[in-house]
């Protein structure tokens, strides 16, 4: 065991803390025996805070229709072969309706920067679903808006926000995304929530285009110093409408290895075994959980519309119903020793 990369693993176990170099040397030198350590120390600090708990999402994916033009992304502006859709009110509140009814206790609306959905809409969907349900918490990851706009949606009702950060590096950042987009407007929205008094959560892709192992590091300071109520990190998977179709897919044990540490920067963190982690490798989700996550989040959207929500290709899509999707998971997480509870799955501070 290289003596310098344990001495950094047990300053992060001890501290939470590392500066940007010793992630980058703690990422650069990762080895099986490392990687097993962090994730047991991981463990136990989620155990600590959170038990043998998973709490469960329900996910409504309300508009692929989005203004910009990422260049990872399948639901693009400039994706023409996209089937484009959105749900109206109706849609959006009977999914909440069968979604209560399994015991979900958080709603996340996501979606593309779709212009119809207004403040005026926003705020009328978000307080129906809190009249409805004042037990639940509502989540949005709906991009960038202006801080009177996510004002306006916090004073509705809105509990958390979801707004990932993609990469913590400027120069990164422009090479995934088109001119207009900005680095900094990213940032000053994260910002925003937070002062707002959003849960916050960022987030970025694992082996996107050009990412090096510095931007990486950037990624888990910028975490360790924001201190997200949540963080959602998962492997890069291309999209074939993308011109980063021939790029290869983010490796599946760096990203639970990325588990390990921001759950170690962060034990009370919640923390998702995301799709894109279940899609590029079968089991993928229990085992983001076994190296730290605690969160997962199925789909309550309608079935017709879930495969044109495609962010990346071969998108995980159960083909059950939702009930029998609840009782699969349900057992897939007593197999490794967890268990998935009904409540609102609030962030546990120190």
């Amino acid at each position: 065991m290289n003596e310098n990369l344990l001495k950094i693993a047990e300053k992060l176990i001890s501290t939470g803390s590392l500066s940007t170099t010793e992630y980058e040397f703690l990422i650069d030198n990762r080895n099986t025996e490392i990687a097993e350590i962090l994730k047991n120390e991981a463990v136990k600090k989620r155990k600590e805070v959170y038990g043998n708990t998973v709490f469960i999402r329900g996910l409504i994916e309300i508009s692929n229709i989005c203004k910009n033009d990422c260049l990872y992304c399948g639901i693009r502006a400039s994706n023409k072969s996209c089937d484009r859709y959105r749900l109206t009110k109706e849609e959006i509140l009977s999914c909440c309706d069968e979604g209560y009814s399994l015991g979900f206790r958080t709603f996340v609306m996501q979606g593309g920067e779709d212009l119809h959905f207004t403040d005026e809409i926003l705020v009328d969907i978000v307080k129906s679903i809190k009249e409805k349900y004042p037990d639940c918490a509502v989540t949005l990851s709906l991009g960038e808006r202006s801080r009177e706009s996510y004002q306006k949606l916090y004073d509705a009702g809105a509990d958390r926000y979801l707004l990932r950060h993609e990469t913590a590096d400027e120069e990164h950042y422009s090479k995934l995304h088109p001119n207009k987009m900005s680095y900094k407007t990213r940032m000053e929205c994260l910002k925003n929530l937070k002062e707002i008094g959003y849960q916050t959560g960022c987030g970025f892709m694992v082996g996107s285009p050009y990412q090096t192992t510095e931007n990486l590091a950037k990624d888990l300071k910028f975490i360790e110093e924001f201190s997200p109520e949540m963080c959602g990190i998962g492997p890069f998977i291309p999209h074939v409408a993308t011109e980063f179709r021939d790029f290869s897919s983010g490796d599946v044990e760096l990203t639970c290895y990325l588990l390990s540490i921001i759950r170690l920067i962060k034990p009370t963190i919640l923390l998702p075994a995301t799709t894109a982690l279940g899609t590029a490798e079968q089991g993928g989700r229990e085992k983001g959980i076994l190296c730290g996550a605690n969160v997962i989040m199925p789909n309550l959207s309608p079935h017709s519309v879930r495969k044109k929500y495609e962010l990346y290709n071969n998108k995980l899509i159960s083909g059950n119903e939702s009930a029998q999707e609840i009782e699969n998971l349900k057992n897939s997480m007593k197999n490794i020793g967890y268990e998935i509870v009904t409540d609102r799955g609030d962030i546990k501070e120190n």
